[in-house]
């Protein structure tokens, strides 16, 4: 029995104070970068989802208060070369965004087979460099976001 993807998924956006965001390379795509992004598993509470995937792609750890959940969510349509991975007929995800601050610019352990580069740019650079329309509208929020999470 194949075990199909949950079209459910989260993406994780990693800054600095100065927002200087981690980008990573894709290994099936070379050139498509992004944030941390991943399907949900099992019962798995997207918050978990967010920091198993978090720890699997960087190598960064956290503990379930030092993610900031943005509350925000959006479904878009899953590119045609991605479909076999979902049940026949799944033709939408919905992603759900969080962001994780870190202290500094920092060096991360990639995924190996799954991305093969990473970066840490300025957030309007990041976003310009997002292959994925909701990855960079949320780095496109990520000054507002930033400041609600110091409140």
């Amino acid at each position: 029995m194949t075990a199909y993807k949950q079209p459910v998924s989260v993406l994780v956006v990693v800054h600095t104070p100065q927002l200087q965001v981690l980008l990573l390379e894709r290994a099936a795509h070379a050139g498509y970068w992004q944030s941390v992004t991943g399907s949900r598993e099992a019962g798995e509470a997207l918050l978990d989802t967010a920091r198993r995937e978090l720890a699997e792609e960087t190598g960064i750890r956290t503990s379930p208060g030092e993610l900031q959940d943005w509350q925000l969510s959006k479904r878009y349509e899953i590119f045609a070369e991605w479909r076999h991975r979902y049940a026949p007929g799944v033709l939408h995800n919905t992603e759900h965004v969080f962001s994780l601050q870190v202290a500094a610019v920092q060096a991360v352990s990639l995924a190996p087979g799954e991305h093969l580069d990473y970066c840490w740019l300025p957030w309007r650079e990041a976003a310009a460099k997002c292959f994925s329309w909701s990855n960079r509208d949320a780095l496109l929020m990520l000054p507002e976001r930033a400041s609600l999470a110091k409140r």
